[in-house]
């Protein structure tokens, strides 16, 4: 990594709302990167997504993808479009083909209430939600993305992965978040979710959880069913702390728990390796709001904090952790004053006003 003074972020934008957030979020870093130091942030804004694939033939070029590994950190919009796929009806999604590229194992999904908000549950404690649902992203049923065969003209069948080592990374990566949540106030419990009753793939995935957490004895470990999670989820979501589990059930699980929230806007992600992240809102294109200035660009803010966040406990420097902290806590003032009401909520306030609120925050932090 060059000196911290400058940080080389890929800048994926991809299509619809993604483009609309994208730009948002890079106002509200460059005003961050003044208010905080000599933090200067070099963006390579490269080409990707649906559109790209209708203009040129390929989602994501051989140069982009190599861009993308000499970057610190990648931050990514949102790809896809819902009318242009490829030839077997697949969707345009090349974030997939980037976590595989750069091993981009952990799916890091944080839900947490924002003061201000109002979600689905009309639980009080709900303004206490603050968990993490932690996706293995290399294997698991999408590891049949591509390989799916039809058996014959009635017949389509798709495998699932599961190993010894994509487990074992991803359940230490997870004792590793607990403990530094821990630090925060949090619990520290890890559990990991399959439907070890029914497949032996998670019945395997399942002992290599009780093996591997032997490993940290001071951490809460259990395990629960796939089913028996969803429905807490909704019940009690409070009572969870970080949640590990395979490929498909994180994708299913995180979309669920950032309905808790109040929607897909308010959910930001990191898919992080060992050498590489990637950040970008857990949101589509949302094509049916491109260009109405409606899209809530909390998500890609709430994921560049993650990046930020990322970038100094990798490099050990503590100015990026502090960026991090002042971005995320400019998002939740913004909130907890009560008049910032998106669209999502039936209120009038999009792009332009919540990137005004949070800009506010940081300049009087």
């Amino acid at each position: 990594m060059p000196p911290v003074s400058e940080l080389r972020i890929a800048v994926l934008p991809g299509d619809g709302i993604g483009i609309e957030v994208m730009d948002a979020c890079l106002e509200v870093l460059d005003a961050l990167s003044l208010k905080t130091g000599p933090i200067r942030f070099a963006w390579n804004r490269l080409p990707g997504g649906a559109i790209t694939y209708r203009e040129t033939g390929t989602a994501l070029s051989d140069e982009t993808m190599k861009e993308l590994g000499n970057a610190d950190a990648i931050l990514f919009g949102a790809m896809g479009m819902p009318d242009i796929r490829y030839p077997d009806g697949t969707e345009i999604a090349p974030q997939l083909d980037i976590r595989i590229e750069y091993e981009l194992y952990a799916g890091v999904r944080p839900i947490r209430s924002l003061p201000g908000t109002v979600g689905p549950l009309r639980d009080h404690r709900c303004a206490q939600i603050d968990l993490v649902i932690l996706r293995e992203q290399t294997e698991g049923l999408y590891y049949s993305r591509g390989r799916g065969v039809m058996q014959d003209a009635d017949t389509a069948l798709d495998t699932m992965r599961i190993t010894r080592a994509g487990c074992e990374r991803v359940f230490d990566y997870a004792f590793r978040l607990a403990a530094q949540r821990r630090k925060r106030g949090r619990p520290g419990n890890v559990t990991c979710v399959d439907k070890a009753g029914v497949l032996k793939s998670y019945a395997f995935m399942r002992s290599l959880f009780e093996q591997r957490s032997a490993n940290f004895p001071g951490f809460k470990a259990d395990c629960a069913n796939i089913d028996a999670t969803a429905l807490n989820l909704l019940l009690k979501p409070w009572a969870f702390d970080v949640i590990v589990t395979e490929n498909m059930f994180g994708d299913i699980l995180s979309d669920l728990a950032a309905g808790l929230i109040g929607g897909m806007g308010f959910a930001p992600s990191g898919d992080i390796g060992d050498r590489h992240g990637m950040f970008q809102p857990c949101h589509g294109t949302a094509p049916d709001i491109a260009g109405t200035g409606k899209a809530n660009p909390t998500a890609m803010f709430l994921s560049a904090a993650m990046m930020l966040e990322w970038l100094g406990n990798q490099n050990g420097v503590g100015r990026l952790s502090e960026a991090a902290d002042l971005l995320d806590s400019a998002v939740r003032t913004a909130f907890a004053k009560g008049t910032l009401r998106p669209y999502e909520f039936g209120g009038s306030d999009g792009t332009a006003a919540i990137t005004r609120a949070v800009l506010a925050g940081i300049s009087q932090a």
